[in-house]
């Protein structure tokens, strides 16, 4: 198997805190890294860089581990801008425009929707994104939803089933008819296709009490559970996630003291989406607190049509740095290791030696500019597993 070298590496950020006094972030400088078509295979100082068959010359930028997006909602159709412009005019975010994209998704033919989705996907692809959930939840029917998750997973291994986004308009006078269809046929006709389920338990989506009934459902079908929480209201979904030993909980914009002690007790991630407050102007998450408290964090894009269009990682980097009072090295651990235990993947988010060979190359000489130039193309080149994109 080919050999390369990485050299002449500025700044190499590894997130392996063996290589450096126990840093979290087990950063090299003047570095160089060997890896193979999978691997990573040796880190160290450029000087000490063993033979390699080819080289790929970092010219003195910086190198970090590949970006770990762990939610996305890729699969759709439509749009739905005049929602943005009516949020910055002052009107709230409720979430009641998900209905707009799940009419627009179903008229959608399956090649439409392929390629919207393929588009957004290469879109975070070049923004760094070398490992990405993505979930279905915009059709919410039997068909659909299946449709959904093959689309998913022809551009991801992550496929998170999200049939219990919101109650459809067919079902708005028969919700627990809808509940009853979700934890029935429509669990049995999605779990071969998917890896994880979610649900939306907020304020106008699920109640905790129907949350826990899909998950245990879905569980006993062998998908892992996930949870949208506490975007929206405080309420229940946090302990629930706990409870149920969730990977994720996602949003966490509304916390008391309990919640974060539990989170912090606990081997649930919580997954923040600072792109959905900038687009809602909502108030954001509190990740200083959270980190503070020994919660293990994520960041991801949360793209969709609705309340986060977002697909640039760095940008969300950014937002947690700005106005999450996060540092700058832990919102790019959050973006990248953090991710990954958002999935509970050990083999991607780092580049210790074992690891996937997915990182970036950075137009920058630190890990730094990712926070320091929102809005400016940061990564300069993105390797999955040795693919360069």
């Amino acid at each position: 198997m080919t050999t390369r070298l990485v050299r002449d590496i500025a700044e190499l950020t590894t997130n392996d805190p063996a290589l450096e006094d126990g840093n979290p972030r087990g950063r090299v400088t003047n570095a160089a890294m060997i890896v193979n078509e999978e691997r990573v295979l040796w880190v160290g100082p450029n000087r000490d860089a063993p033979p390699a068959d080819t080289v790929i010359d970092a010219r003195g930028r910086a190198v970090v581990p590949g970006f770990v997006d762990a939610h996305t909602h890729l699969i759709f159709a439509g749009e739905r801008s005049d929602e943005f412009e009516a949020r910055m005019a002052g009107q709230r975010y409720d979430g009641g425009g998900i209905s707009r994209t799940v009419a627009s998704t179903r008229r959608a033919t399956r090649d439409e929707l392929r390629y919207a989705s393929a588009r957004r996907a290469d879109e975070l692809r070049a923004g760094g994104v070398t490992t990405v959930e993505i979930k279905s939840g915009y059709e919410l029917t039997v068909a659909g939803e299946v449709r959904q998750l093959e689309l998913a997973g022809e551009l991801s291994d992550e496929v998170t089933w999200l049939g219990a986004h919101v109650v459809p308009e067919e079902f708005a006078h028969d919700r627990d008819g809808y509940v009853d269809l979700v934890r029935g046929e429509m669990l049995n006709a999605c779990a071969p296709h998917a890896t994880w389920a979610d649900v939306y338990c907020d304020r106008g989506a699920f109640s905790v009490d129907e949350a826990r009934a899909i998950l245990l459902a879905a569980r006993d079908r062998g998908l892992a559970p996930r949870l949208h929480a506490n975007q929206l209201a405080h309420g229940g979904a946090i302990a629930l996630a706990v409870e149920l030993d969730a990977a994720s909980v996602d949003h966490c914009t509304y916390l008391d003291d309990n919640d974060v002690d539990v989170l912090g007790a606990s081997a649930t991630v919580a997954t923040l989406l600072p792109g959905a407050e900038f687009s809602t102007r909502s108030p954001y998450p509190d990740g200083r607190r959270l980190v503070d408290a020994g919660v293990c964090v994520a960041l991801a894009t949360d793209c969709n049509p609705g309340s986060s269009y977002v697909t640039s990682m760095s940008f969300i980097i950014a937002l947690a740095v700005r106005e999450m009072a996060m540092s700058i090295d832990e919102a790019l651990w959050s973006a990248t290791r953090g991710g990954a235990r958002a999935l509970r993947r050990d083999d991607v988010g780092h580049l210790s030696v074992g690891a996937r060979a997915d990182f970036l190359i950075l137009d920058a000489p630190r890990a730094a500019h990712l926070a320091y130039r929102p809005g400016a193309r940061v990564v300069a080149e993105t390797y999955r597993a040795l693919r360069c994109d």
